[in-house]
């Protein structure tokens, strides 16, 4: 029987604009003077995540890009942090931060494999999580009442225990967040997830639904008191990160939503005012 074909996930609703502009590369004009450096080829690649048997296209990757900024990348366009992805291309040896494409002789078309790094049962968790399966995801420990545990979980105290759920929560809700699995992340909301919570990278979960293009998380998101003003470590909020990723209805989804705060304050502010001038005349 032949082997099933690996379905790419679509990244329509990633796309960084129009120009090349966006996130994925920056340029500068050229001074009187200056030497024209030869243009930039920029081609796609696949990427294989395991954990999920998910398959995605990585656009506008070049020979001098490193993997530490294409690591940058994944963690929003695939939804795994950072700190949990072991990138391997044609072998299993985990290819260095610091290399480049040009070095790992990356070529246009070709597929990078992510696997989540096996400490601590996370890959147990990435799989659980990109189910939707809320049972399953409490069963791997990703909420804040699981009963879950491993063997570095029981050295732990209380408080030191609950901050290893709060961490294992937020994980499942940025990827949840990320593919758009609404029931899931109310549930994980409802169950403790911090949307506070940020990656080594400084994203939340917001950030990762609007640039996954998902406007009914980030609705959700927003009732349940998402700051739109928090910033990564790149200094993007939510807003910013729409724009810098072509999703023009989350963006106007924001901004409605801060117009709508800033409008009840000022009737608010209106009203007290009133309240102050009844109080005053005689």
């Amino acid at each position: 029987m032949p082997a099933k074909k690996k379905k790419p996930v679509s990244t329509s609703s990633l796309r960084v604009g129009a120009s090349r502009g966006g996130i994925f590369s920056r340029h500068r004009s050229l001074r009187p003077g200056d030497f024209q450096s030869p243009p930039i080829r920029y081609f796609n690649i696949k990427l294989h995540l395991v954990e999920a048997d998910e398959v995605y296209t990585v656009p506008e990757c070049h020979r001098d890009l490193t993997i530490r900024n294409l690591k940058n990348r994944l963690e929003l366009l695939v939804g795994i942090p950072v700190n949990f992805q072991r990138l391997h291309y044609l072998d299993r040896v985990d290819l260095s931060d610091l290399s480049m494409f040009k070095h790992n002789d990356i070529i246009p078309g070709g597929t990078i494999t992510m696997r989540i790094w096996p400490e601590d049962s996370w890959g147990q968790l990435v799989t659980a999580a990109v189910t939707g399966n809320n049972k399953k995801i409490v069963v791997a420990g990703g909420s804040m009442s699981s009963t879950f545990s491993t063997a570095y979980s029981t050295s732990l105290g209380p408080a030191e225990r609950s901050e290893w759920l709060a961490h294992r929560t937020f994980v499942a809700l940025f990827i949840n967040a990320r593919r758009g699995r609404l029931d899931a992340v109310d549930f994980l909301i409802q169950n403790g997830a911090d949307l506070a919570y940020k990656t080594p990278l400084g994203r939340t979960a917001l950030h990762v639904a609007v640039t996954s293009g998902h406007c009914d998380c980030i609705d959700l998101f927003l009732s349940y008191g998402a700051k739109i003003s928090d910033e990564d470590n790149d200094g993007h909020n939510a807003v910013m990160l729409a724009r810098l990723w072509g999703q023009k209805e989350c963006e106007r989804r924001l901004f409605r939503y801060q117009w709508k705060l800033r409008a009840g304050a000022s009737a608010q502010l209106a009203a007290i005012k009133v309240k102050s001038v009844d109080k005053v005349e005689p």
